[in-house]
């Protein structure tokens, strides 16, 4: 495990780029400048010692000594101790759908990456409760497992799109089914299932298993994203509309939030459906709600040491620079009898 504690000075690296830059022109400026002075025999026997070779290994190696001396300001640490603690909390599956009616534009930016703001704004405001995150469409694929690491769990949800499952549709009834299995005691509690989603259920038995869900102890919560009014589901290509989805009779498609659905399922398994068009106040109906829960003990292994790490990128940094002056600046003996850039010949 790793922590980069001043994350802002990766942007000291973008010197990198101006070096390689300066040095194409220097040299495309050079080219231009001795030509006009002098044929390339000429050249030679002026510059005997000249090498192409030896300016690009200045510029490799400045650019790795940049490198690491920016990464060493980032300081790096390293987890050196792992420890069992014992926390308390609520164990949250979050079943986020992918189908393609998820592009609509009829919330901003669109449903789905509504979805993933909420998401992330919930797990953002949790404290020791664990989760887990499901993806569907006409079937559903499990995306995460059960964790305390919020940081796996926002890189796997920033990672979900339209195109991950290849099953169309929108069965909101397997992702109830998968999320049983993720819960691995049956006796608890305190085990929620939230269904992020725009509603449109193409599959009749989502009620049935959602009550079946509820007699296992499972809550469900749904979160509706989307408007009532709905919207055209866009195709596009590089982040241009090139045309709007079409049904068989070459009718643009206008998908709709279906609270309706939504609200059936949350009642048949004890819960309750949230509008997710206002993200504040989702995030702050389901910490009310979880905060109204009975909490779980478990155990859970975290680094509670971290070392930092960046006295290794400062060595290299110095030691790349000390290079660049004394061998590739200085032309000494030792390093002349070598011959590195070829100056014998």
């Amino acid at each position: 495990m790793y922590q980069l504690e001043e994350k802002i000075w990766f942007w000291a690296l973008g010197i990198i780029p101006i070096i390689i830059l300066l040095f194409l022109v220097l040299q495309f400026w050079r080219y231009k400048a001795q030509n006009k002075f002098a044929n390339k025999k000429a050249l030679k026997r002026l510059s005997p010692n000249r090498s192409v070779f030896k300016g690009v290994l200045k510029v490799v190696v400045l650019s790795l000594a940049f490198a690491c001396l920016a990464i060493a300001l980032v300081n790096p640490k390293v987890g050196t101790k792992l420890e069992t603690v014992k926390r308390e909390g609520v164990d949250i599956v979050f079943a986020v759908d992918v189908s393609k009616s998820m592009l609509a534009e009829d919330i901003a930016p669109n449903r789905l990456d509504k979805s993933k703001q909420l998401v992330t704004q919930i797990i953002n405001n949790l404290a020791s409760d664990r989760v887990g995150i499901i993806a569907y469409a006409g079937k559903a694929f499990p995306q995460l497992p059960i964790t305390t690491d919020y940081a796996s769990a926002k890189m796997f949800l920033q990672g979900m799109n339209t195109d991950m499952l290849s099953s169309q549709g929108t069965a909101i009834n397997e992702a109830i089914k998968l999320s049983k299995t993720y819960f691995d005691n049956a006796e608890q509690t305190n085990r929620v299932l939230i269904i992020i989603s725009d509603g449109e259920d193409h599959s009749e038995a989502s009620e049935a298993v959602a009550e079946e869900a509820s007699e296992e102890g499972i809550r469900i919560f749904t979160i509706g994203v989307g408007d009532v009014k709905g919207g055209p589901i866009p195709e596009k290509r590089n982040g241009v509309v090139l045309n709007y989805k079409k049904d068989n009779q070459g009718e643009t498609v206008i998908t709709r939030l279906n609270e309706d659905t939504l609200k059936d399922i949350a009642g048949a398994a004890n819960g309750v459906y949230i509008n997710g068009r206002n993200t504040s106040a989702v995030v702050d109906e389901i910490r009310e709600i979880l905060n109204t829960m009975d909490k779980t003990e478990f155990e859970a292994k975290q680094f509670a040491d971290f070392k930092d790490q960046f006295q290794w990128f400062l060595g290299f940094g110095i030691f790349f620079l000390l290079l660049d002056v004394f061998l590739l600046e200085r032309k000494t003996g030792w390093l002349k009898k070598l011959n590195l850039f070829n100056e014998n010949l």
